[in-house]
């Protein structure tokens, strides 16, 4: 193996991980070496031996399930008309027909390993209708590694499932939140790991958790990957809850060829009948495989210079069927088309990829919004990546599946979402640049099979191709390993601290000794004892392994007990969860956001914090951990210099190339309503915007918790800025639609300046509205009418007797409020055009005696609602005057004040 690294003068000092996978042969000789050489400077050498002697491998797992030569079961096996209009094939394929019996007629877990394209999927639909066939009411629940996995489920379900049998699909997913009586209702919930994760920690107290008898995990080999612990995490979780409350929860995981199928299955509970591995070669459609190596040390110059070879590769293999060419970033999408454009001109075959008639291409490019699609689309290929607008990316994908167009380019992503099966699949290239490392990197392999996994089209062809185009020294290790299926290993140990901090807040555990029985459910419990080599572990005797996971539940606790998440009791065993600890599990977050925030906001000694600023709030926010995965992209650094330029708070421009400095400048510009310099920004925004208002709630939390009422007013104003996209000081009438600077200056003189406010706006009648407004248009003014009928009147009151609350001194009392809408009740979704997925309206009711916060209550506000504060009251008896504040979490100015009266006897 050789592989040239670049070091960067920036990162010169830092420790560099560098992976790489090399073959074993028996009988193992006693080393390898590992050398570094300098390319420039003579005599600069290093070499490091890799002695293998004391190297545990791991056991060789069983062969592969044989795929017997069954006579295919026709749909009427189901023995249900409804079920068999679900499918629109006769016959069950051999591979479905096989794992039939385990999935339609047992209750068996089952762990069903094939390669794409090989009809997995009819798997869980098949485990679904034994749900409603055995365990009528239950619910059954799939996990998707990708929010796209998810969208085609519910899309694909959504036709069958629920358009067929009337059953009810609710998807759980980041941009979809679904209320607490749609999950209780719901047949089939559709969901992500992290959304699953966050809302089964609360399992003790949220029946429709515990209503679930079926779990299917689509993508299951995934768990070796930056995501899998949580995939973990919700598996060990399941079984643990099935385990305490006797209700059998059946598991179906779905995923590609495994190594180590046998661990899986152990993990999992899959007995030998429920255990399906094929071969990787037991796809229906046969896949004609080939690999070509490209020279070249720079990346861009060597994917321009496999251009050509795509070209010729499509000409050769599928000149009239439709190809996927799968590149590494959204920019290659554009370069590889565009190329390819220019290979068709060049051989006078410029239509060559277009397959319908001129007035249609025409109609369908007129719709398109980016001007690079627009371009490529006219000759017949589509460009396809999430910066894509909603109907432009729809536009294209209808084209491509009606082979209207025969080319499609896409990033690798599209492998996973959705399923277009293509006769010719090329993979141009296998690095992609990973901004936090800050250099190319290869691709999983498991993310390679699946975009060759779209070759070959089981209805139209007899075979399918793929071709890769990989760096020449790669060459060899593709032909070697792709398809030598690896072993799944867990990453686990890497994300340990957040999955402990989360069960020690839902009570799972109360000591270390429940740490160490936690880690005996999971995935790395079993391959700790498999492979102790790749854990860093010397043997795995059972000594060896019980004083390994001590010490490694030492250390988590160690650290989170470091960051205020948790307290270990005088005995040193037991451990109880602290505020800090609740809220990073009750919000999602990492320990280390919730402890970065309380060293910048907790309060030193016996004082109040220090009053901070917005701009210093800003900068707390987006130092949050939850922002390191923001990608930043080649040459993003100079992009984001001359966005800092037009944001108003400065940023660190020593640190451009940092995702927390791009998080800042993304939302400040989306404050401000910048215009994005690139589409990839606008997607940016959309998963900046995201974290953002989770993260903003838990610092609400936290500043409560120190007693500063200027700084939790300053966090709740943020949440009104990032939901309205608007800066508190600047006027309020700019929130509206329509409205210019020089209207919201003119209309904002009026009735004394206070048609300046929204507040005093949402009492006027829609006729002095229309009257206010009368420089717009008449369909303007309907836009700013419907606006401002959105927004809350709410009236705030304390319901006290005697109009003062009587406390004895040093005890807690209830200080009961009334609360009620004024105008009509709360939309199910907030006023915020800018906001990029629909929010529900919230309010914080907030206590304060001057400068120091007493007590916070987070509500929604009905008709008529009544809530309680908790108040302790002062040491010293006398008259005391608090004050009660009512604040939107959506809504720039509508907060209220209102003065408490309290006397201390």
């Amino acid at each position: 193996h050789k592989e040239r690294f670049v070091l960067i003068k920036a990162k010169a000092r830092e420790a560099h991980l560098l992976a790489f996978t090399i073959p074993l042969f028996e009988p193992l000789p006693p080393q390898y070496l590992v050398r570094v050489v300098s390319e420039s400077f003579l005599g600069c050498e290093t070499v490091v031996p890799l002695p293998l002697n004391n190297l545990n491998l791991p056991a060789s797992g069983p062969a592969h399930t044989p795929l017997l030569d069954l006579r295919p079961l026709p749909r009427a096996a189901l023995g249900n008309a409804a079920y068999e209009s679900l499918f629109k094939f006769a016959y069950f394929n051999p591979v479905q027909t096989q794992i039939f019996h385990a999935a339609y007629h047992t209750d068996a877990n089952l762990l069903v390993g094939a390669p794409t394209g090989s009809g997995k999927t009819v798997t869980a639909e098949l485990a679904v209708l034994r749900v409603l066939n055995a365990h009528p009411g239950r619910k059954a629940v799939y996990v998707a590694p990708l929010k796209a996995l998810v969208r085609e489920r519910m899309a694909d379900w959504g036709r069958k499932l629920a358009g067929n049998l009337g059953l009810r699909l609710v998807e759980l997913t980041g941009d979809v939140s679904p209320d607490v009586h749609a999950l209780r209702t719901a047949d089939v919930l559709c969901t992500t790991p992290e959304k699953w994760d966050s809302v089964s920690r609360g399992w003790q107290h949220r029946g429709y958790v515990r209503d679930v008898s079926l779990v299917i995990i689509d993508e299951v080999h995934l768990l070796g990957e930056e995501r899998g612990p949580v995939l973990e995490v919700i598996v060990s979780r399941m079984r643990y809850m099935a385990s305490q409350t006797d209700a059998d929860v059946r598991f179906v995981a779905l995923t590609s060829s495994l190594a180590n199928a046998q661990d899986l299955a152990d993990w999992l509970g899959v007995g030998e009948a429920g255990l399906f591995n094929f071969k990787a070669s037991v796809r229906p459609v046969p896949l004609e495989v080939h690999i070509s190596g490209h020279a070249g040390k720079h990346y861009c110059p060597r994917m321009a210079a496999m251009n050509k070879p795509t070209y010729r590769a499509i000409v050769q293999h599928a000149p009239d069927k439709p190809t996927l060419v799968f590149v590494s970033s959204r920019r290659q999408t554009r370069l590889t088309a565009l190329d390819l454009i220019s290979f068709c001109s060049a051989d006078d075959r410029a239509g060559q990829f277009v397959n319908m008639d001129r007035d249609e291409l025409d109609k369908a490019v007129a719709g398109l919004r980016d001007q690079a699609l627009r371009h490529t689309l006219a000759f017949g290929i589509g460009i396809h990546h999430a910066g894509l607008a909603e109907g432009d990316r729809n536009t294209v994908e209808e084209l491509f599946v009606a082979g209207k167009i025969l080319v499609l380019v896409s990033t690798s992503t599209l492998a996973w979402g959705v399923n277009f099966p293509a006769h010719l699949v090329v993979v141009k290239g296998t690095e992609y640049y990973d901004g936090k490392e800050k250099r190319y990197v290869d691709f999983p392999i498991t993310d390679v099979l699946q975009m060759m996994g779209r070759a070959g089209r089981p209805q139209y062809d007899d075979h399918g191709v793929a071709v890769i185009l990989v760096h020449e020294p790669k060459k060899n290790f593709y032909r070697k390993f792709l398809y030598e299926p690896f072993p799944v290993e867990s990453c686990l140990q890497e994300q340990l601290h957040d999955h402990v901090n989360a069960e020690v807040a839902g009570g799972t555990i109360a000591s270390k000794q429940d740490a160490v029985d936690y880690l005996t459910w999971t995935f790395f419990f079993r391959r700790l004892t498999q492979n102790p080599s790749y854990y860093h572990l010397d043997a795995a005797t059972p000594e060896a392994v019980s004083a390994f996971l001590s010490e490694l539940v030492e250390s988590t606790v160690g650290d989170l007990e470091a960051a205020g998440c948790v307290a270990v009791g005088d005995d040193g065993v037991s451990v109880e969860p602290l505020p800090l600890g609740q809220v990073a599990a009750f919000y999602y977050l990492k320990h280390e956001t919730v402890a970065g925030f309380s060293a910048e906001l907790g309060a030193t000694g016996a004082e109040l914090p220090p009053a901070l600023s917005t701009a210093e709030l800003m900068r707390v926010l987006c130092d949050a951990a939850e922002f390191s995965e923001l990608p930043v992209r080649h040459n993003e650094d100079s992009v984001n210099a001359l966005l800092a330029l037009e944001c108003p708070i400065a940023v660190d421009e020593a640190a451009l190339d940092s995702p927390h400095t791009k998080a800042h400048l993304l939302l400040q510009a989306h404050i401000s309503r910048l215009p994005l310099p690139m589409s990839d920004y606008v997607t940016d925004t959309k998963g900046v915007l995201d974290q953002a208002v989770r993260v903003l709630q838990a610092m609400v939390d936290i500043t409560a918790d120190t007693g500063s009422l200027h700084n939790t007013l300053g966090v709740m104003g943020i949440c009104q800025m990032v939901c309205q996209a608007g800066w508190l000081s600047s006027p309020q009438l700019l929130l509206l639609p329509h409205v210019t600077a020089d209207l919201a200056a003119s209309i904002g003189r009026r009735d004394g300046g206070r048609c300046a406010y929204l507040a005093h706006l949402a009492e006027l009648s829609d006729a002095e509205l229309n009257r206010v407004f009368g420089a717009l248009t008449e369909r303007e003014r309907r836009d700013v009418v419907r606006a401002v009928r959105a927004f809350p009147l709410v009236d705030v009151r304390p319901a006290c007797e005697d109009g003062k609350l009587v406390l004895a001194r040093d005890s807690e009392g209830t200080l009961p409020v009334v609360l009620g809408r004024t105008n009509r009740p709360p939309a199910r979704k907030i006023y915020a055009p800018h906001f990029p997925k629909p929010k529900t309206e919230g309010w914080w009711l907030v206590l304060a005696d001057g400068d120091e916060l007493l007590a916070l209550k987070r509500m929604s506000v009905g008709r008529d609602t009544k809530a309680e504060l908790q108040v302790l009251a002062p040491e010293e008896p006398g008259s005391y005057e608090f004050t009660l504040y009512l604040v939107s979490d959506s809504y720039i100015g509508f907060d209220q004040q209102v003065p408490v009266r309290v006397v201390v006897t």
